[in-house]
């Protein structure tokens, strides 16, 4: 509007000037010149396709109908320990993603808490103080029907490299989850151990601390890379090669519990530096919820109005995008097993952290981290995340990345079959 406010005054100036008789007739022509170059750049400023699509009215069935069913076996998309230094299983490699394009950013301070690849970048400033060694996590998760057996975490007597060591504990939504590991990836052996002798090592374990869990209830299996650093301890100060670039490095456990103190002191250490920082007295800490907490088949808290979830067939309660229609995202259930809503994932899609994968909402919202894994035969919430994704953003569903098989699983398929679980069942018994 302001263009075309400033436009439209340029104009009806110059035209006044061409239709003058008292100008000079070079004047005038020149000052007609003029008027006619900016018409034509206003109008195509104004009329020009935004390069943005606006969001309509869409049929939700329509990209579920060309999605392709998730992938649970094979060893096509195996995420390597380079893979979770960027994201694991979400990462561009593991979700075939692209390189469309690099930047370069300037800036007057710098922050290195690129975790495992932490001395890669400090590196980049000849920085050779610490180096990282993985040490590689490995879990297994079993159903909500064993997470009774334990109300506490559930430690043995630590080990004094290995740490902590193998954990029995409940998850919060009701699960018994087994593990970590401690695989040292500078360590040989542990670092080319077998998928079978990971899962030996855990449930062996576990059992002298659990004797009465079910392997057979394992149903996901799943590995990360801690960022253990070469000096043994967190690195948390400015780089001896520039006062500007801060450290935050080899943060491994208890780093999220630290997070907080660990955030006070960058803080206190770039003031140092000489960053000022003024209090943003517009900033609010309280961000909106994705997750809408659920009292069975009811949303909580219940409002007047509300109706309680519902599940169907897909086509049968999808909304059509809009937000006329929220009322009705609230109570479509997309994902079966976790009761994750239509519009649980609408409102982490339409934050401003862009979203474009389904193993991106997973890791907002649980959906397909259920029992069922996103079985097509099942509730298909793989691909109904999926659509709803292609939706938002106005893409095709073929241009949104998938959960990858077997990513960092010891399973050997993403739904288990019963010579698998006896298979459990025998690693269990192992001494």
């Amino acid at each position: 509007s302001g263009i075309a406010v400033s436009s439209l005054g340029v104009i009806v100036k110059g035209i006044m000037m061409a239709l003058d008789e008292n100008i000079n007739n070079d004047i005038r022509l020149q000052s007609a010149a003029a008027t006619l170059f900016v018409a034509i750049v206003t109008a195509m400023l104004l009329f020009k396709p935004s390069g943005e699509k606006k969001r309509g009215p869409t049929v939700l069935k329509d990209f579920v109908d060309k999605c392709l069913p998730p992938v649970g076996s094979g060893e096509d998309a195996k995420v390597g320990v380079a893979d979770m230094f960027t994201g694991g299983s979400g990462s561009w490699n593991a979700v075939k993603g692209v390189t469309v394009g690099r930047e370069s950013v300037k800036c007057r301070y710098v922050i290195n808490c690129a975790g495992s690849s932490s001395d890669k970048i400090a590196k980049m400033i000849g920085d050779d103080s610490f180096y990282i060694k993985p040490r590689l996590g490995d879990y297994l998760l079993l159903n909500r029907n064993q997470g009774h057996l334990t109300s506490r975490t559930i430690f043995p007597c630590p080990d004094p490299v290995l740490g902590k060591g193998v954990l029995v504990q409940t998850t919060l939504w009701g699960n018994l989850i087994l593990g970590p590991t401690a695989r040292d990836m500078h360590n040989e052996e542990a670092r080319n151990m077998s998928p079978a002798t990971v899962q030996e090592y855990i449930l062996s374990k576990c059992k002298k601390l659990c004797p009465y869990f079910d392997p057979k209830e394992t149903f996901h299996a799943f590995c990360g890379a801690r960022a253990k650093s070469s000096r043994g301890d967190w690195i948390i100060e400015p780089s001896s090669k520039d006062g500007n670039f801060i450290h935050v490095a080899g943060i491994d456990s208890p780093g999220l519990a630290g997070s907080p103190a660990i955030a006070l002191e960058v803080v206190r250490l770039l003031q140092e530096a000489g960053l000022e920082t003024p209090p943003n007295k517009s900033f609010n800490p309280n961000r909106a919820p994705i997750i809408t907490p659920k009292a069975g088949m009811l949303v909580y808290p219940p409002k007047i109005g509300r109706r309680g979830l519902k599940m169907g067939p897909v086509g049968k309660n999808d909304s059509n995008g809009t937000d006329p229609e929220e009322a009705k995202m609230a109570s479509n259930v997309i994902c079966k097993c976790e009761k994750v809503t239509e519009l649980e994932v609408v409102r982490a899609v339409r934050r401003s952290l862009p979203i474009d994968s389904t193993q991106a909402i997973r890791k907002r919202t649980r959906a397909g981290m259920g029992h069922c894994q996103g079985d097509p035969e099942n509730y298909n919430c793989e691909c109904r995340v999926k659509a709803i994704i292609a939706r938002e953003n106005n893409v095709s569903v073929e241009e949104v990345g998938s959960r990858p098989w077997p990513a960092t699983s010891t399973l050997s398929q993403r739904w288990i079959d019963d010579d698998e679980k006896k298979d459990l069942e025998k690693r269990m018994a192992a001494q």
